[in-house]
């Protein structure tokens, strides 16, 4: 009797420290998230000279962090951290499904600093995603384990989010430029840079709405695994709390390599137009975490750039350097879901 309540006593304690372990993964990678995807709220207000780099980085980060309250008492729930925690059906009280949450998270660690060295702006949140996938197909040696209802949505929106935010500011930078038709350029370049603030505030309150959240229903898949929680809603408060942070200090942290690709080389961008992106970019943001849609912020400022690109004409937008950007997106979720698999089982000879 004794030693079987002692085994019990024993697993319980491990399930734990490896939860413990998963958090502070998640929170690492939260942080990175930050500062690989900082690029997404700041490149264009750095690169109109809006506001240095270091002024950028921390009206960001405000903003990131204020995305909380919007969530928890204007939406009123996380649903975008639901519909990841529901990515794959982890059956709880099994140790190798802490596994599985675990080798997703290193290998999303991974390939965002893979893409950071190189300076590509790719997708933090379907890193996650295919990590995750790829580390349940590991464990459980089936795709049924993925649930399509969740993910398919998401794919979907690989190209969907991008277009969405091409069009919108296309049609917001031909209506800008309609009605500032007899303004005088030198006011209205001088008003479009102060517009610049709110509509880089707006985009990064978007950003920190949508990432964090990602982190946040990663976390709440293992305390559901790991029987710390019984249902999804009964993940702590403290969780989104401090994903938010830790995303937040990561945009401080900066991405330059990221900005200066997102800010100059797809197309050169102005006030006037920077404030098109950027409010096309927040407003498909807050549309898609309405409908608890996880999409990437990477993508969908990279296709407001190039709506807002294509205005002035077709040549204006460097579409080798949007080829490459594409072959990124395209490529995430399988390579992060390969490398989670390695990880996988890593994890589960050393564990």
């Amino acid at each position: 009797m004794q030693a079987g309540f002692s085994s019990i006593s024993y697993q319980t304690s491990y399930m734990t420290t490896i939860l413990i372990i998963i958090i502070a993964c998640s929170f690492i990678f939260d942080y990175i998230n930050g500062f690989h995807d900082s690029a997404n709220s700041i490149a264009t207000i750095v690169s109109t000279k809006v506001l240095t780099p270091v002024q950028a980085v921390v009206w960001a980060a405000f903003f990131n962090f204020g995305a909380f309250f919007i969530s928890k008492y204007i939406y009123k729930s996380f649903g975008i951290a639901d519909t990841i925690a529901k990515t794959v059906s982890l059956a709880p009280g099994d140790n190798l499904a802490l596994y599985v949450v675990l080798a997703g998270v290193l290998a999303a660690i991974a390939w965002n600093l893979i893409t950071w060295w190189f300076g590509i702006p790719s997708s933090s949140s379907h890193a996650l995603i295919g990590g995750l996938i790829g580390a349940a197909v590991a464990r459980y040696h089936t795709f049924s384990i993925v649930n399509g209802s969740k993910v398919i949505p998401i794919v979907c929106f690989i190209v969907i989010a991008p277009l969405i935010g091409m069009f919108i500011a296309y049609v917001i930078t031909v209506l800008i430029l309609w009605i500032c038709r007899k303004s005088n350029p030198y006011k209205a370049d001088k008003a479009f840079k102060k517009l610049q603030l709110l509509s880089s505030a707006a985009f990064s309150l978007g950003h920190g709405g949508n990432d964090a959240q990602k982190v946040a229903g990663i976390i709440g898949a293992a305390m559901l695994a790991s029987g710390y929680i019984t249902k999804l809603s009964n993940t702590p408060d403290w969780v989104y709390l401090m994903c938010f942070v830790a995303i937040s200090l990561g945009t401080l942290s900066g991405g330059w390599k990221i900005v200066k690709t997102m800010g100059t080389r797809i197309t050169k961008v102005t006030p006037l137009e920077g404030v098109a992106a950027e409010t096309a970019g927040a407003i498909t943001l807050f549309m898609t975490e309405h409908f608890k849609i996880p999409v990437s912020t990477t993508h969908t400022i990279t296709g407001s750039i190039i709506g807002v690109g294509a205005t002035k004409r077709l040549s204006a937008v460097r579409w080798g350097v949007t080829v490459n950007l594409l072959w990124a997106w395209v490529l995430t979720i399988p390579i992060s879901g390969l490398l989670a698999v390695g990880f996988y089982y890593v994890v589960k000879m050393f564990a």
